[in-house]
């Protein structure tokens, strides 16, 4: 992989959920523009033989449901790197089901992962940046957000409050140079469908991502992180059209 992000040398960034899809490969395209990745996720073993691929990584296992682990997390990352400019707080999991029959228990594991970790990893990097100077955050939200859709409302909530949190945090650390920006990916090439709790099981063959346009890789989303850290930009959507399906 070439480096197409001169911006990026020299960097350290943390990422969550970088054992698979769009976390991974947002490491992958990190690392090969010379950005020393803190690879984060509950799998340490996989971590661990990514890690080896990835020049200047490091493996730091963690739960981002469990606020002590995220904090050992942050402490580790310091610890290896001295510094952290970049938090990509991509870890997440889908939630679907109508209203009716969404379980309270499981909404608020989904919210602990979706909401309360990425804010939990924002309140500790916040000051670390603070003392640099500088940093920069990025938290993925879905273009769900950008909707209401019939039995998906635990996720796309979820990820709404991500991103408001991301846009009212942006404007509150302007004076720090402290850059926040909220992602909004379009459907995925991932395993995501796969992983998603469901309150109505669905077939095997009805796993696949549908929609009115092809799903992305997760390759062209850790494209539009990267571009993002880059630019700066208050939001970053997979595609123009999704600036539209705002309602």
């Amino acid at each position: 992989m070439n480096e197409i992000f001169p911006g990026l040398r020299g960097k350290t960034a943390i990422v969550t959920g970088a054992s698979s899809g769009i976390g991974l490969a947002t490491a992958q395209l990190l690392a090969a523009n010379g950005v020393k990745v803190g690879l984060v996720s509950r799998s340490g073993k996989v971590l661990e033989e990514i890690s080896s691929t990835l020049p200047g990584s490091r493996a730091i296992p963690a739960d981002m449901t469990k606020i002590l682990q995220i904090r050992k997390m942050v402490n580790k990352a310091m610890k290896y790197f001295g510094r952290i400019d970049i938090l990509v707080n991509n870890a997440g999991q889908g939630y679907d089901a109508p209203v009716e029959r969404t379980e309270i228990d499981t909404f608020r594991y989904i919210y602990d992962l979706n909401v309360i970790g990425p804010l939990v990893a924002m309140q500790l990097v916040i000051p670390v940046m603070r003392a640099q100077g500088r940093g920069t955050i990025i938290n993925l939200s879905s273009g769900t957000a950008l909707m209401h859709l019939p039995g998906m409302s635990p996720y796309s909530s979820s990820k709404r409050a991500l991103g408001d949190i991301s846009l009212a945090a942006r404007q509150e650390l302007q004076g720090d140079n402290i850059v926040v920006s909220v992602v909004y990916p379009y459907i995925t090439l991932t395993n995501f469908e796969k992983n998603t709790i469901r309150a109505i099981p669905v077939h095997e063959d009805e796993q696949e991502p549908t929609g009115p346009y092809p799903a992305d890789t997760a390759e062209f989303v850790a494209g539009k992180i990267a571009g993002g850290i880059i630019s700066g930009e208050a939001e970053i959507f997979s595609h123009d059209w999704m600036k539209e399906r705002r309602t």
